[in-house]
């Protein structure tokens, strides 16, 4: 497994000409102490608090899109993949509207993008933790694209942020990436792999080195998977918290929106 070696990149007002070559070339990229561990360490406590209130009341969908469900290491009922959760907390609001955030939007130059709070499934969690009882400890081959085809809608350029919230080095599993795959024709983007079905390692795939506060970005074409951790129980933990930044025509979710199909999908192919 070859790792990916990314400079230790910061953000400021705008992004320099190193930070776009980067990106252009393998499709993702690392900025590293996005956060602080304060912030870390809010952020995971408004999750815990949010997570909460859906078991008390039941919450199965926000907004169309399912909850993924499981047991936590004491065996009590957990959320694995929460959604839209800016949209329940004023501090993870305000943390999209965050000046670097719009920063993150150079990088989908010449097109126009936006933070697409509510929009595709908001701002995520995925929550993975390795017990006997969880149903989310990896994600197979995917890129993020092709939903706009279940959409009705052509494929737009997107990126996938994301903000990590546990210290994640390769060798605990985590996100591997094909660099430049976001390069690939329509055909490759389609059907170079199965879909969620493909947990196999890629001899081209390079995995990141990722600490709590870290940010990435992914463009959303690239092949991408979620490496299960070896390990189990607190030491296999990872939190990251997604959301995408979007163009094209503004598709917003309401709590009467209808579950997407590629949802019904995954769910039968990961279960």
């Amino acid at each position: 497994m070859r790792k990916l070696i990314c400079p230790d990149f910061t953000i400021g007002e705008t992004l320099t000409e190193e930070q776009f070559k980067f990106f252009d070339k393998n499709g993702v990229i690392i900025f590293r102490n996005f956060i602080s561990p304060d912030a870390v360490n809010v952020f995971i406590a408004e999750l815990n608090r949010i997570e909460a209130k859906w078991l008390a009341e039941g919450k199965e969908k926000i907004n169309g899109i399912p909850l993924k469900f499981s047991k936590n290491v004491e065996g009590n009922k957990m959320i694995q993949r929460m959604c839209f959760l800016s949209l329940h907390s004023d501090i993870l609001h305000d943390f999209l509207e965050d000046p670097r955030m719009q920063t993150l939007l150079q990088l989908l130059y010449p097109y126009e993008g936006r933070i697409g709070e509510n929009e595709k499934d908001g701002l995520v969690l995925n929550h993975y933790i390795k017990e006997k009882d969880s149903s989310f400890t990896k994600m197979g081959w995917h890129t993020d694209s092709p939903r706009d085809l279940f959409l009705g809608q052509k494929i737009m350029p997107m990126l996938n942020v994301g903000i990590h919230l546990n210290d994640c080095p390769m060798e605990n599993g985590g996100l591997r990436v094909l660099p430049g795959t976001h390069k690939q024709g329509m055909l490759k983007l389609l059907f170079a792999k199965k879909y969620f079905i493909d947990n196999n390692p890629d001899e081209k795939e390079f995995g990141l080195d990722i600490k709590a506060g870290d940010l990435t970005v992914h463009d959303g074409r690239i092949w991408h998977r979620a490496q299960e951790s070896p390990y189990t129980g607190e030491q296999s933990r990872r939190r990251v918290m997604y959301v995408p930044i979007i163009t094209g025509k503004v598709v917003t979710k309401h709590e009467n929106s209808k579950t997407p199909f590629y949802h019904r999908l995954a769910s039968k192919i990961q279960s």
